[in-house]
């Protein structure tokens, strides 16, 4: 009979990559994070460029700030949320461990929530500080982890696209 633990080491062994980038987003966003809060009084905003800001707000929220203006409830839902979905997309991760796209986006994904739910315990909020505008319209500031969050769901639709359109290539011409 196999052992179980060397039966494991193949399939952790193909999955260090994919983690080990989960954690250097979250790591690197954090090390932004850090410098921002260190640089810059909360509200302030230093001008980069003409469409191009760095800000510093705090969003206690989810995306778009929703649900902002609550209580407090929802930085333990959302921290939840996370928690479950980075625990849902690493046994995804397991499943597709051999693969390159899907694992690429689950790494995005996790590593994004991870540190986004490190400032909900730390700061009680997520620290954004980018921010871009055209004129006096701008999209809502955010981070690097919102960055790779928006990066990684665009790659697994990218991966659902190509998959979809490769079985609908590859079925076989019915015959009457």
């Amino acid at each position: 009979m196999p052992d179980p633990k060397q039966a494991a080491r193949p399939a952790l062994t193909a999955m260090l990559p994919w983690l080990a980038l989960a954690m250097l987003i979250a790591v690197l966003d954090q090390v932004t994070k850090q410098i921002v809060l260190s640089l810059m009084e909360y509200g302030a905003r230093i001008p980069v460029t003409g469409f191009f800001d760095l800000v510093l707000v705090f969003n206690r929220g989810a995306a778009f700030s929703f649900l902002a203006e609550h209580s407090g409830w929802q930085r333990w839902f959302f921290t939840g949320l996370a928690v479950v979905i980075c625990g849902w997309l690493t046994v995804l991760l397991h499943q597709h461990r051999n693969e390159r796209l899907l694992p690429t986006a689950f790494a995005l994904i996790i590593g994004g929530a991870i540190g986004n739910v490190v400032d909900r315990l730390m700061h009680g909020a997520v620290v954004d500080f980018l921010y871009f505008h055209a004129g006096r319209f701008g999209w809502p500031a955010f981070n690097l982890a919102d960055s790779a969050i928006f990066v990684g769901v665009a790659l697994m639709l990218w991966a659902q696209f190509r998959s979809s359109k490769q079985h609908t290539h590859s079925k076989p011409e019915r015959s009457s």
